[in-house]
């Protein structure tokens, strides 16, 4: 399967989500599948796709048949083909589709998302089902989830998918703090220029108290 692109797999994400959040509204219309992508609240990142954008990324997954289109609507309504696509499990899939919308999540936040889409019994089942994505046999196809390292205060790793290629190892999700970058090693020379730095402004410190000790005297002030 070949690597989608953000708008793809955010209409495809989208579709997923609204086939298991509202099915009473599934297959989505073109109208809604854009307003389900442009969500500002359970999305990272927020995107504002147009009409065109969206049209375009259905016509692509459903070259892929990843999407197929309604045919007992007058309206063009469209539902996804994920699990058969890409061969994996309602719980793989699930995850996937969190990760998609939501961009990197350890798994107690995978958890805690997937309340409304499945009901895993522990966070263990979450962590099984991450370890299946990732070490995926080679008759199942190539991995589908990566760990990424622990970010600075964070616990737990996240996870990312890969769906869109291989992700920047350092990718956070909004408000995450960052992994910590490696310090280079300074040079002799800018070591010697540091102390020369650090010696002039312990002399300039040591003036400073000097002529802060000398108008306290003038003016009669008590020394602290």
């Amino acid at each position: 399967m070949r690597a989608l692109t953000p708008n793809e797999t955010r209409v495809l994400a989208t579709l997923m989500e609204k086939a298991r959040t509202v099915p009473d509204s599934y297959p989505l219309s073109l109208n809604a599948l854009l307003l389900g992508c442009n969500q500002k609240t359970s999305r990272d990142p927020v995107m504002e796709l147009t009409e065109t954008q969206a049209q375009e990324a259905i016509d692509a997954l459903k070259a892929s048949s990843l999407v197929f289109e309604a045919s007992s609507s007058r309206v063009p309504r469209f539902e996804h083909n994920f699990q058969r696509g890409f061969g994996v499990s309602e719980p793989q899939a699930v995850l996937l589709g969190l990760l998609m919308l939501r961009g990197p999540q350890t798994p107690g936040e995978l958890r805690t998302n997937s309340e409304r889409w499945y009901k895993f019994a522990d966070i263990a089942s979450v962590e099984d089902a991450l370890d299946e994505l990732k070490t995926r046999s080679e008759d199942g196809g190539a991995a589908l989830v990566q760990q990424l390292p622990r970010a600075a205060g964070m616990r737990e790793q996240r996870w990312a998918h890969l769906l869109c290629g291989d992700q920047p190892v350092q990718q956070a999700g909004s408000g995450d703090a960052a992994v910590d970058a490696e310090v280079e090693p300074i040079s002799l020379g800018q070591a010697e220029r540091l102390l020369q730095r650090l010696a002039t402004l312990e002399t300039q410190v040591s003036q400073l108290q000097g002529q802060v000790a000398h108008l306290q005297q003038e003016l009669g002030l008590s020394q602290a």
